[in-house]
């Protein structure tokens, strides 16, 4: 599914009016419709509304639901906040063809809730045409007196294109937002239905289509949002006649002392995922745990100095083990020596194949990013949290939070590789300025060794030789998805990523077979 920036969609209304010659009215009758239609379906032609409007022509489409309302029988009382005589262009037509008892203004925050905080509980829903995707600023005064009137009401809440308060570019709550129990969204679905925290303020959201000709919506920037329906074709299927040489053999270089976890985690995902083989080489002090810990993947001990963590004489050894390895995932726990940095560093500038750097790697690569510009594989994958990004870019982590999606896209772009950006709705970016927002997961998944599990699916589809731009998204997917299998059954909390490996192969079951599993956006 596409997701566009409200500046986008913006862009949509204004070509489709001048070039293509269609009203704005027309748009704004049509948007009215489909709202209405959503409405009814939910509610049927009986009982009462109130329309809370603004002075924009998010209003304008309130003042069509409120007419094709009454016209159905619907007993509907609209709420103008704003001075009628600033309604002006396609919006104020529409309020026009209302009569004018069916519409009352109120501009004084204390009178809204006096007069008519009462009118707001009574109503059996309520319709919110207050700002639209185009809000800015934050909310005050009686905008956000309606808000905090609506949301406490107890009524459902039809929000027209968003809830009010919602940045429609960003998903920032701005001061207060709308809860609503639908929203009703027009053309394609923007960002802030998508992101969060405003993703939570959306209830159902509709996608509807008004009328915006095909190919100028195509043609417009958006981002890819990731659903079941999307991924499952990538999944691909085995013949009957192969072997575990068909599937690839992944390489791990993971661990230090107290963290042979991630390392285990790392290899026994890439199991789950597919591999054909798998092998992990740790350092020599842990050999003997992770032989017990990870039954299917070979291991291989590595010089250590005695002391637990990677030195550089494993880079020789190392190099050994690459040929015949389609992929190389390195970093969960090696741990910060400056020592294990080093060879770090070393094998990102000499490794050609696809390699897959998460953790400590990341840590490692935060010292000198030069070495990301010196590498020879050309298939780079980079899987940070926000705290690992924050050090990749040398910035606080409010900047990075605050517009995740172009940090991730310029940094994809800068070093020519591919970002996973772990967080709620995990960022995707190709060197190539492809962005995708995943869809699946919950907030189960926020323990300890969840990225590890990630690495290791991203690892073995990578080894299996689907290219990258596909392993990263469906190993995203895979990965949010298994953990929501896991909710299914056990609920969200205490998930570990133990659990979430061992439903890796029946992820790839359910999404191929579309089997119906609870998640939240897909």
């Amino acid at each position: 599914m596409k997701v566009i920036s409200s500046h986008t969609m913006q862009e949509l209304d204004r070509r489709a009016i001048n070039e293509r010659q269609i009203p704005g009215l027309l748009l704004m009758e049509r948007a009215g419709q489909q709202c209405t239609a959503e409405i009814i379906a939910e509610f049927g032609v009986t009982g009462s509304a109130v329309v809370l409007a603004g002075k924009g022509n998010n209003g304008g489409d309130g003042y069509v639901i409120a007419r094709l309302l009454r016209q159905r029988g619907v007993k509907v009382q609209v709420l103008l906040l704003a001075d009628r005589r600033e309604i002006a262009g396609d919006a104020a037509s529409c309020l026009d063809r209302l009569p004018a008892a069916m519409v009352d203004s109120c501009t004084e925050e204390r009178l809204l809730v006096s007069r008519y905080g009462d009118v707001i509980d009574r109503a059996d829903y309520l319709v919110d045409a207050l700002f639209g995707t185009g809000l800015r600023g934050e909310v005050s005064g009686v905008h956000r007196a309606a808000i905090n009137c609506m949301n406490g009401s107890g009524r459902p809440i039809i929000a027209v294109d968003i809830p009010s308060g919602v940045s429609g570019s960003s998903g920032a709550i701005l001061g207060v937002a709308v809860k609503a129990t639908v929203t009703v969204t027009f053309a394609l679905a923007k960002l802030g239905h998508i992101l969060y925290p405003g993703a939570e303020q959306m209830g159902r959201l509709v996608v509807a289509d008004i009328g915006i000709p095909a190919d100028l919506m195509q043609g417009a920037d958006g981002v890819e949002f990731l659903t079941a329906g999307q991924m499952a074709p990538l999944v691909r299927q085995r013949e009957r006649q192969t072997h575990k040489g068909s599937f690839g053999h992944c390489l791990v270089l993971a661990g230090s002392t107290g963290k042979s976890g991630a390392a285990s985690l790392t290899a026994n995902s890439a199991v789950r995922s597919g591999s054909g083989l798998v092998t992990v080489a740790v350092p020599e002090a842990l050999h003997g745990i992770m032989e017990l810990k990870t039954t299917e993947a070979m291991t291989v001990p590595l010089p250590d100095g005695g002391v637990g963590h990677l030195v550089e004489q494993a880079v020789s050894i190392i190099e050994q083990l690459l040929p015949g390895k389609g992929v190389v995932a390195l970093g969960p726990g090696l741990g910060q020596h400056p020592e294990t940095q080093r060879l770090v560093r070393t094998l990102v500038e000499t490794v050609t194949s696809p390699l897959v750097v998460d953790a400590d790697g990341l840590n490692a690569i935060a010292q000198d990013k030069s070495v990301l510009l010196r590498k020879k594989t050309g298939q780079l994958v980079v899987t940070p949290h926000p705290g690992e990004m924050g050090r990749l870019l040398g910035s606080p982590l409010p900047e990075l939070v605050s517009d995740r999606i172009e940090v991730a896209r310029s940094f994809a772009n800068t070093y020519d590789l591919f970002l996973i950006l772990k967080g709620a709705r995990t960022i995707i970016a190709a060197p190539d300025g492809r962005v995708a927002l995943n869809g699946s997961g919950n907030p189960g998944m926020a323990s300890g060794g969840m990225g590890d599990v990630l690495t290791g699916i991203v690892a073995s589809l990578l080894g299996q030789g689907y290219p990258a731009w596909d392993a990263c998204r469906l190993g995203v997917f895979l990965h949010g998805y298994a953990a929501d299998i896991v909710a299914r059954s056990k609920g969200e909390i205490g998930i570990t990523a133990t659990d979430v490996l061992e439903q890796i192969p029946f992820a790839y079951y359910t999404l191929v077979h579309k089997e119906k599993i609870y998640v939240n956006c897909c």
